[in-house]
C-alpha cells in the first residue's frame, strides 16, 4: 500500500469483479434491445475502468472520449469545462458513458445535457464510484460498481494533483496529504 493511503476502500479483485459484473449487465441489455453503444470515456480519471469494463463486455462496442474539468484540488468548482470533445457524431447513437465517480453530479448532468443537445438517442452512465452523500444536483449512474462513504478517495484513474492514478486500488488518502 502507498505511504500516502490511509486505507484501501476497494481492492484490485473487487475491482475486476465488479467490471466482470457489469460486463455481463451491459452485454445482456444492449443485446436484448439489438444495440452497440457507444462508450464515452470522461478522461483522465476513468481510462482504467473503461479498459477493465470493455474486455467484459462482449459486443462489437465503438469508444470515444472527452476531456471534461471541474475539479481545482478535492473540490467540484462547478464550472464545467469541455477541454477536448468527441471526434465522432453522435445523432441518434445510444451512448454509454464511462466515468471514474459519480461525485456532486455536475459533471455527469452537464455532460449528459450536451449529448442529449447533440441528438444522441439516450445517454446512459456507468461509474466505478458512487458517493451520494455529495450530490447536488439529482442525477444517478444507470450502472454503479460501488457506493462508497464521503471520503476522498484516489487510485484506479483517481487522482489528487494529478498523482495517484496508477494505484490499482480505490484508496482514502491520508488527510495531511489535502490538508
Amino acid at each position: 500500500m502507498h505511504k500516502n493511503i490511509d486505507h484501501v476502500l476497494v481492492s484490485a479483485e473487487q475491482i475486476t469483479d465488479k467490471a466482470k459484473e457489469l460486463g455481463r449487465q451491459i452485454t445482456e441489455e444492449y443485446k436484448e434491445r439489438k444495440e452497440v453503444p457507444l462508450l464515452v470515456a470522461l478522461l483522465k480519471g476513468s481510462v482504467p475502468f473503461l479498459s477493465e469494463l470493455a474486455k467484459h463486455i462482449e459486443l462489437d462496442i465503438q469508444i470515444d472520449f472527452m476531456d471534461v474539468s471541474s475539479y481545482e484540488g478535492t473540490e467540484s468548482i462547478g464550472d464545467i469545462k469541455i477541454n477536448l470533445d468527441l471526434h465522432c457524431s453522435v445523432k441518434g447513437v445510444s451512448i454509454l458513458l464511462v466515468e471514474d465517480i459519480v461525485d456532486t453530479g455536475r459533471t455527469l448532468k452537464e455532460v449528459t445535457r450536451l449529448l442529449k443537445n447533440k441528438g444522441a438517442k439516450e445517454v446512459k452512465v456507468v461509474s466505478l464510484l458512487d458517493k451520494p452523500d455529495r450530490r447536488v444536483v439529482d442525477i444517478k449512474a444507470d450502472y454503479v460498481g460501488f457506493t462508497i462513504p464521503n471520503e476522498f478517495v484516489v487510485g484506479f484513474g483517481l487522482d489528487y494533483n494529478q498523482k495517484y492514478r496508477n494505484l490499482p486500488y480505490i484508496g482514502v488518502l491520508k488527510k495531511e496529504i489535502y490538508e
